[in-house]
């Protein structure tokens, strides 16, 4: 009887654990689908709640690292006006309260394919994007 509730409280604290972790990685997704559609919608406000306020965005160019402010590019999105881009979540990875993104968009305007790598923190109740740093390639010829 003993050994019996023992295997009932270790299949509930897996049980309860899956559920944690689903509803963790269904909450990170959200985020970064509010990132990659508002963004394509011409959405702020719904890139605003993905973003922490005070990320920023880093990448390089002729060997120098650039800086964009967070705020600067959320103000850049007009409500309404959509971009001719196409996002994924490639990959999803965390633990407790921090994960990583990695995310692709293909802008066929400037025929180019952005790799977005971005970190998140659960506070407060909820997942943000603290930062991002990305990079491109050029379409193959």
């Amino acid at each position: 009887m003993k050994m019996n509730k023992i295997i009932l409280m270790a299949f509930l604290f897996i049980g309860i654990h899956t559920v944690s972790a689903q509803t963790d990685l269904e909450s990170i997704t959200s985020t970064l689908n509010d990132y990659l559609e508002g963004t394509a919608n011409g959405e702020p406000e719904r890139v605003k709640r993905a973003f922490h306020p005070e990320l920023n965005l880093y990448s390089v160019a002729n060997d120098s690292l650039r800086v964009w402010y967070g705020q600067d590019y959320t103000g850049g999105i007009k409500q309404g006006k959509k971009s001719n881009r196409i996002g994924r979540i490639v990959s999803i990875d965390y633990k407790n309260d921090a994960a990583v993104g990695k995310i692709e968009i293909i802008m066929p305007g400037p025929k180019r394919i952005y790799t977005d790598y971005l970190m998140l923190l659960k506070y407060q109740g909820s997942w943000k994007i603290i930062h991002k740093s990305y990079t491109y390639v050029d379409y193959p010829k």
